[in-house]
């Protein structure tokens, strides 16, 4: 062991790319990655936020509120993911209603 602590992710083939984030309570962020830290800070630029559904909290909607550049503070981030090369696919596991 070196004794110096490294991150798990490396977040530098992400810099100038774009990346969702899920925060702990529930957020998502979308924007483009511009500057991280060993805490796992992020810096987005041009942030928009998917807001949740009214009635039920455990699902996003296809709205979104822009934020521009903000910081997402490493103890809320929950997943780092890129958004180039990501499709959207149904649900395998759901169970069609039974009519």
């Amino acid at each position: 062991m070196s004794g110096r602590k490294e991150t798990v992710l490396d977040l530098a083939k992400f810099v100038d790319k774009g990346v969702s984030v899920k925060l702990s309570g529930g957020r998502q962020v979308t924007g483009t990655l511009k500057g991280y830290d060993q805490l796992l800070n992020l810096v987005l630029d041009e942030a928009v936020e998917n807001l949740r559904d009214q009635d039920d909290p455990l699902k996003t909607t296809d709205q979104i509120r822009p934020l521009g550049l903000i910081v997402c503070r490493g103890t809320a981030v929950m997943l780092v993911a890129p958004t180039d090369g990501t499709d959207e696919i149904p649900n395998p596991f759901l169970q069609p209603d039974a009519a």
